[in-house]
């Protein structure tokens, strides 16, 4: 977020005349307290000014960086999450395992005949069962694969922040992201990955700010 002159020019003023009125705030500026609804609405939600009814604004002394951070913390898993890898629960682990690595995914999804979510295939699956010397031609992903309930997912209205705390709370590397709570029907991927984006964007910003 990059505040406009005119909320500069607010705080400023308010540092300067606090505790403040709206209205006042407007005579200053030459503007109709109107005009000025959205900027003070802004620079409230932001945690810049803060308001008291009767008493008028203040100025928190809170630093606009932070506020980053804060807001990709509130952004939705939906803006980040990617398009999942969907297969089918009757495809052998050998064809699976090409996918996994022609993808180069750290985990594929499986669906039931219904299209629901029914397991999840991971590497280490793979791998656990590739040194047992089994048949991979053979053997469906149905077989190896982790079952639900034992997955746990994640909805698009969700924030980052929870989808970072499920990722940590769990030791898992993504989170299949259903339609809606108590769906199976998955609809997109998020990850650690997809997380560091976000904050690597917000602190790009900050970097460019300064």
């Amino acid at each position: 977020m990059k505040l406009t002159k005119r909320q500069t020019e607010i705080i400023n003023i308010v540092k300067s005349e606090q505790p403040i009125s709206g209205e006042r705030i407007a005579q200053n500026l030459g503007l109709s307290r109107a005009t000025l609804r959205n900027d003070l609405s802004i620079l409230t939600m932001t945690g810049l000014l803060d308001a008291k009814p009767k008493v008028g604004y203040f100025y928190t002394g809170q630093k606009l960086q932070p506020l980053y951070l804060e807001s990709s913390y509130a952004q939705k898993v939906a803006e980040f999450m990617s398009s999942p890898l969907i297969i089918d629960q009757s495809l052998s682990v050998y064809d699976a395992a090409t996918s996994l690595f022609l993808y180069d995914t750290g985990s594929i999804y499986v669906k039931n005949e219904e299209g629901e979510l029914s397991g999840l295939l991971s590497r280490k699956d793979l791998l656990r069962f590739a040194i047992t010397g089994n048949n991979l031609e053979k053997t469906p992903v149905a077989v190896i694969m982790t079952r639900m309930p034992n997955i746990h997912t994640i909805t698009p209205d969700k924030t980052l922040l929870e989808a970072g705390n499920t990722l940590t709370r769990y030791e898992v590397d993504s989170l299949p992201v259903v339609e809606k709570e108590g769906s199976k029907k998955v609809i997109g991927k998020i990850s650690i990955k997809h997380i560091m984006k976000a904050f690597i964007q917000a602190g790009n910003q900050i970097q460019d700010e300064n």
